[in-house]
């Protein structure tokens, strides 16, 4: 059963880039739509929560969670939707795996914390796996605003290293609170504030929920991303242990690329191949210390969440 809901966690977060991707080509505005997706989402999860007496509106007021949903969600997913409009679902799945390289790298640049060397040689690896598949392209008839992307899913992992960071002394501080809440609630922030966004940048044309392409996006990364996903996710944390689950990141952008390929007919070449198989072998390589205590059997009521492990995309 866990290695079905892993497979499920896995599949379900590499076929979200795709999902996005198709939304915004359908015309759907890309932040009311993420904002529609995650508010949608966190209430649901939220309600359910609160019914269930694991959470309370008091949650709501908390001003940790508007913090972490500004970082987590809208920094992150902003800066990911609007750039699918100018670059392929499988390069927005593969830059977005560098996710874990950023956390070492603001772990060790603003905490001071001392990164061991192979984690070092990871982000040099993984930083290579960035520039093979960008700068090909260079070379190719491509846009401004197609580099621009690539950049801005680059930030937006910055948002997400800084959210990472900081939920995780929310989790600690929050003890009490059932996870699911925690991530409910930091959704509903984060959707209010893409909202927000989308009020002042975007035309908002309701009439696009009635193409099939984006109203099923919407509906898929909201029920199926959004909700199924982080509820098999954290069972498999609570059956297992933080960071075993959280190996979906290695294993999603061979998934976006293939599905962006066969789905959507992206183009694949065999240097974004290379690029894709090495930014992998960078994030594991940074987290080879968490890692390796998956092979070790830990002692029971120890957690093997090490420094430098990884934080989920939580809402992918």
């Amino acid at each position: 059963m866990i290695m079905l809901a892993y497979s499920l966690v896995c599949l379900i977060f590499g076929t979200t880039f795709l999902a996005i991707k198709i939304g915004v080509d359908a015309g759907a505005p890309p932040f009311f739509s993420a904002g529609m997706r995650f508010f949608l989402a966190g209430a649901s999860l939220f309600l359910f929560m609160v019914l269930r007496g694991k959470a309370r509106f008091s949650l709501l007021l908390r001003k940790e969670m508007l913090f972490t949903g500004a970082a987590l969600t809208f920094g992150t997913f902003a800066a990911l939707y609007w750039a699918e409009q100018y670059v392929s679902s499988g390069l927005a799945a593969v830059l977005s795996a560098t996710g874990p390289m950023m956390i070492l790298l603001m772990q060790t640049a603003f905490l001071r914390q001392k990164a061991p060397a192979y984690s070092l040689i990871g982000c040099i690896i993984g930083f290579t796996g960035v520039l093979l598949l960008v700068l090909p392209n260079l070379a190719a008839d491509v846009t401004p605003l197609w580099l621009i992307g690539c950049i801005v899913v680059l930030i937006g992992e910055l948002c997400y290293a800084a959210g990472a960071i900081y939920s995780k002394k929310v989790t600690t501080a929050f003890t009490g609170v059932s996870p699911i809440a925690l991530n409910a609630a930091q959704m509903m922030y984060g959707g209010v504030l893409l909202f927000l966004l989308s009020l002042f940048t975007e035309p908002l044309h309701p009439a696009y929920l009635l193409s099939f392409k984006a109203a099923g996006s919407l509906l898929y990364l909201t029920v199926i991303g959004s909700m199924v996903g982080h509820t098999l996710f954290y069972w498999l944390v609570a059956k297992t242990n933080p960071v075993f689950p959280s190996t979906w990141l290695y294993i999603s952008p061979p998934i976006a690329v293939g599905v962006g390929l066969v789905f959507y007919n992206e183009a694949v070449t065999w240097v974004t191949l290379l690029g894709v198989f090495t930014i992998i072998a960078g994030t594991i390589l940074v987290n080879a210390g968490a890692l390796k205590q998956l092979i070790v059997k830990s002692r029971p009521g120890t957690s093997v969440l090490q420094k430098g492990s990884i934080e989920p995309l939580p809402q992918e």
